[in-house]
């Protein structure tokens, strides 16, 4: 089978033919259908995850395949099931890191893995969907769109009204752009230095768009940053109400410092919050089919979070894309 792979930093993925070995405990076999990528692969393709010395490796935490076949143990899923790909601990085994072999030699990936033909996946990082859905939205359900509307649920704190300021707007920003809004946010600023972005975060439901933080002469009761970028998240703080909540969800490149500017701030009106995240505290094998019924109920939409696709013959391509700042979601087609 093809698999998109990693051999060297700062290096093009190749796409080499692969071989899946046996399935142990826990572990999943999985057709691929579609993946998408986003700012963490890019991390990873530049040795910023730690992960230099796990290589050759496979890449993808967000995608949607059809089991093909399951291991020792495994009882949430079966052959034939459709399942969204993620990357946060579910339902059922945490497996051991599944093996792969590649000109005779064998090499271990992560418990989950969206950029190949067939994964081998651990069986807590599959959740069955029904087999209707719409095998884009379920992929999205793997990262972005589940990462944004946990959130916006969990972590926000967000009030009917309140004025929501959201950084970056590729597939994860327009994401939250939507969960913003059905949240019942006020006033939604989307920020992006691109723009030509402002099209899709004002059809996304954005109230407003600039490209920049310092374009904003007001200030904003929730603040959700997607760049990671020191600099930008200091000129975020700036602008946060008494009451705010600045959400970290973008990762800073490692060893890199943030420096809030007149910190005294922190303790104006009720007191302010900065926090990072971690999926929004996304629990999948409870959140992912209600967010699907939202889906069926037309409150959420997959359509225009998604702008570019490609064949997993064009992965290289893709992650240019994605590199350019022009896209939103990336979608990689496999099966």
């Amino acid at each position: 089978m093809r698999a998109a792979i990693l051999e060297k930093i700062n290096y093009p993925l190749v796409v080499r033919d692969i071989d899946v070995t046996g399935l142990k405990i826990g572990q999943v076999l999985v057709k691929v259908l579609v993946s998408g990528i986003c700012g963490s692969q890019l991390h990873e393709l530049n040795g910023n995850k730690g992960n230099i010395q796990f290589l050759p490796h496979l890449l993808g935490h967000e995608g949607c395949g059809i089991v093909q076949e399951v291991g020792p143990g495994v009882t949430s899923v079966e052959p034939g099931d459709k399942v969204v790909m993620h990357w946060r601990p579910g339902l059922g085994i945490d497996s051991e890191f599944p093996a792969y072999r590649m000109n005779g030699l064998e090499f271990t990936s992560g418990k989950v893995n969206t950029l190949c033909e067939l994964s081998i996946a651990s069986e807590n990082r599959l959740t069955k969907v029904p087999i209707d859905t719409d095998s884009e939205f379920a992929a999205l359900l793997g990262c972005s769109l589940s990462t944004s509307l946990a959130i916006m649920e969990n972590e926000s704190n967000l009030r009917f009204g309140e004025t929501v300021m959201i950084i970056g707007c590729g597939g994860l920003g327009l994401s939250l752009i939507s969960a913003a809004r059905l949240r019942g946010a006020g006033k939604i600023v989307a920020i992006d230095k691109i723009e030509l972005k402002s099209s899709l975060a004002l059809k996304q439901g954005a109230s407003v768009f600039f490209a920049s933080v310092k374009m904003f002469l007001s200030k904003a009761d929730l603040i959700i940053d997607t760049t990671g970028s020191p600099e930008i998240i200091e000129s975020a703080f700036e602008v946060l109400s008494g009451a705010g909540r600045l959400l970290l969800v973008g990762q800073p490149i490692p060893g890199e410092a943030i420096t809030f500017p007149n910190a005294i701030q922190l303790f104006s009106g009720r007191g302010q919050i900065v926090r990072a995240t971690q999926g929004g505290g996304m629990t999948p094998q409870s959140d992912i089919l209600r967010y699907v019924k939202t889906y069926e109920l037309g409150l959420i939409s997959c359509k225009s979070l998604v702008t570019h696709r490609y064949d997993l013959k064009d992965i290289n391509l893709a992650f240019d894309t994605l590199k350019s700042g022009f896209a939103g979601r990336v979608m990689i087609r496999i099966g």
